[in-house]
C-alpha cells in the first residue's frame, strides 16, 4: 500500500488538473496575471500555517535550494499557468484536447532534466515505457488528425502549450530538488506565497490601478473552486507524491491528465472519442501500469 499511495497522489492531482480547463474558461476575459495573483494569494493564506511551522527549515536553505524554489514559483506558478491560460483562450477555435498537448511533451523535458540535474538513472525499460506513453498520449490528443491539418489558431495554442510544457516539466525536476531539502507541506506553502508576491508585482506594474478591476460573482466562484480543487489543493497532493517518487516517473503519471480531460470533454461538451483515441488511452494506461512495477525508492 505504501508503494501505491505516491503514484495515486500524482494521478489524483492530474485528474483534478484535467478539469481545470473547464473552470478557467469562465475566466477567459480576465487578465492572466490577475487570475494567477488572486488564485495563489488565496492558496497562500490557506497553507499559511505550514509556512509558519516550517520557517526554521526555510531559513536554513542554501543558494541552490532558493534557486529551485524561485524556479518552481516563477516558471511553474506564473509562466506555466500564464501560457496554459492563454492557450485556453483559443478554445473557441480548437478542441480542448489540443491544449492538453503540453502533457505529452512535458515528460520529455522532465526526464532529460532529471537525468542532468538530479542524476536520476534512466533505464532502457523506462525509456521504452515513456516512449509508449508518448505515443498513447499523442493518439489520445489528436485522434485521426495530423499536424498538417492545423490552422494558425491551433499552431499558436500548440506553441503556448509547449512553453507551458517546458515551464511545468522543468518545475517538476526543480520541485523534486526543493523537496530534498523541505517537506512537501512547506514547499507548497512557500511556492504559493512567492508566486502570489511576484505575480502581484507584475500585475501592479502592468495594470496600474488594480482597484478598478472588477470580477463578477461567477468569476469569483470559479476562482474559489479552482483554489480548493484544481489549484492549491491539487498542488499539495502533487507535491506529496513528488517527494516520494523520482521526478522522471512523476512526469509519466501526470499523463492521466489527457485521458481524463478527453472524458470530461466527452461528458460535458458531448465531443465523442474516435476509436484511435481509445487505442491511445489503452496504450497510455498500459504503459503507466507497467511503469509502476519499475524499481524505485519511496520515502
Amino acid at each position: 500500500m505504501k508503494k501505491i499511495i505516491p503514484p495515486l497522489a500524482v494521478i489524483t492531482a492530474a485528474l483534478l488538473w484535467s478539469f481545470d480547463g473547464f473552470l478557467r474558461q469562465e475566466l477567459h476575459s480576465v487578465s492572466s496575471f490577475l487570475i494567477i495573483t488572486i488564485e495563489h494569494a488565496i492558496g497562500a493564506l490557506l497553507f499559511l500555517p505550514f509556512l509558519i511551522k516550517g520557517w526554521g527549515d526555510i531559513k536554513k536553505m542554501n543558494q541552490r535550494g532558493w534557486v529551485s524554489v524561485l524556479w518552481i514559483s516563477i516558471c511553474g506558478g506564473i509562466l506555466g499557468t500564464f501560457f496554459y491560460t492563454k492557450a485556453l483562450s483559443y478554445i473557441d477555435y480548437i478542441n480542448l484536447s489540443v491544449v492538453v498537448l503540453l502533457q505529452k511533451f512535458q515528460p520529455f523535458f522532465a526526464i532529460a532534466l532529471a537525468s542532468i540535474i538530479l542524476k536520476e538513472p534512466i533505464t532502457k525499460r523506462f525509456l521504452s515505457l515513456a516512449g509508449l506513453a508518448m505515443v498513447g498520449g499523442y493518439l489520445v490528443t489528436f485522434g485521426n488528425n495530423s499536424i498538417a491539418q492545423w490552422n494558425d489558431k491551433m499552431i499558436i495554442a500548440a506553441l503556448l502549450a509547449l512553453l507551458a510544457a517546458f515551464s511545468w516539466g522543468s518545475s517538476t525536476v526543480l520541485g523534486k530538488h526543493a523537496l530534498n531539502r523541505l517537506s512537501f507541506t512547506v514547499v507548497t506553502a512557500l511556492r504559493l506565497a512567492l508566486t502570489a508576491a511576484v505575480a502581484g508585482i507584475v500585475l501592479l506594474y502592468t495594470q496600474g490601478n488594480v482597484t478598478d478591476i472588477q470580477l463578477s460573482g461567477s468569476q469569483w466562484k470559479a476562482l474559489l473552486i479552482i483554489v480548493f480543487s484544481t489549484g492549491s489543493v491539487a498542488l499539495f497532493i502533487y507535491y506529496y507524491g513528488l517527494q516520494r517518487l523520482p521526478a522522471s516517473h512523476t512526469a509519466i503519471y501526470e499523463l492521466f491528465w489527457p485521458i481524463s480531460a478527453l472524458i470530461f470533454d466527452w461528458v460535458i461538451r458531448e465531443k465523442s472519442l474516435v476509436p484511435i483515441q481509445f487505442l491511445g488511452a489503452t496504450i497510455l494506461l498500459g504503459s503507466i501500469m507497467m511503469l509502476t512495477r519499475e524499481k524505485t525508492t519511496y520515502g
